[in-house]
């Protein structure tokens, strides 16, 4: 049996509840970046970069971010407890589930930092 060590929430429902929240605020964030391009169909790099020199275009971004870090995390830790089972991988399986997991977190760390600093660089 797998135990939710490794697991940042606390309950399947919390993390089913995070997973939806996190895709409609995916949904927005691409239907909002879509209206710009469909409204502005001239769109150069002078009026992108002002479209997100808007403090509320950054903040919506770094929330989008965040939920796109919770939504990928979530979803690799559940394929990671479903399918890196002793079935497959035999004794070494935690070994390598955790190993994975390690690695999963480092990479959604490093886009968090990246994409905090790219959105908040001058």
């Amino acid at each position: 049996m797998v135990t939710s060590v490794t697991n940042l929430s606390r309950s399947g429902l919390s993390d089913w509840i995070i997973q939806r929240v996190s895709a409609v605020l995916l949904a927005a964030y691409t239907l909002c970046i879509l209206g710009s391009l469909a409204l502005n169909p001239e769109m150069n790099y002078a009026s992108w970069r002002a479209l997100f020199d808007s403090n509320l275009m950054r903040i919506f971004s770094l929330i989008t971010l965040a939920a796109l870090c919770a939504h990928a995390w979530i979803g690799m830790w559940t394929v990671s407890t479903d399918y890196m089972t002793s079935l497959q991988f035999g004794k070494s399986a935690t070994f390598i589930r955790v190993s994975f997991q390690i690695g999963i977190v480092l990479i959604v760390a490093v886009y968090l930092i990246w994409g905090v600093q790219i959105f908040w660089s001058s």
